[in-house]
């Protein structure tokens, strides 16, 4: 089968239709939010790095913010957002901030203890690296021997 560009299978599936549409309407309301947040004051500049356009539901545009600041701000400017959104898109009536917060990875401590492999598990692991004929899994298991030989010298 030859290789087709995604845009033309999107395009081409009567099915995908209605997917293409909402999500070149979201990409379009993202670029007006985007551009209204970055006409507003420089001290307002933030809320386009930490905010953006979620979905529409029932004629209410949900917009999704990092931090509790943010949304509060936004909650603030709804007004004016509303006048500027429902102008590109006639099905937005309403606007709510829905805090969707993204919590950082947590780093492993740097005082967790390694429990070493017994000496007949490393030989163990040692003829099944022996036996095995894929070679990826034939040189993760030489490593892993290899790795735990090391701690026990």
């Amino acid at each position: 089968m030859p290789l087709r560009d995604i845009r033309h299978l999107i395009g081409a599936s009567s099915e995908l239709e209605a997917v293409r549409k909402n999500a070149q309407r979201q990409a379009a309301l993202q670029r007006a939010y985007q551009h209204y947040c970055d006409s507003t004051p420089v001290e307002l500049a933030y809320l386009a790095k930490a905010s953006r356009v979620g979905y529409i539901k029932a004629g209410t545009l949900y917009l999704l913010a990092d931090q509790a600041a943010v949304a509060a701000k936004l909650r603030q400017l709804l007004p004016r957002l509303l006048q500027i959104l429902s102008k590109l898109d006639a099905e937005v009536t309403g606007i709510k901030v829905v805090l969707q917060a993204n919590f950082p990875r947590q780093q492993p401590t740097g005082n967790m203890k390694k429990n070493p492999l017994p000496i007949d598990s490393i030989e163990k692991f040692e003829n099944l690296s022996q036996t095995v004929h894929d070679p990826a899994l034939k040189s993760a298991l030489a490593r892993l021997v290899r790795n735990h030989s090391k701690t026990r010298d």
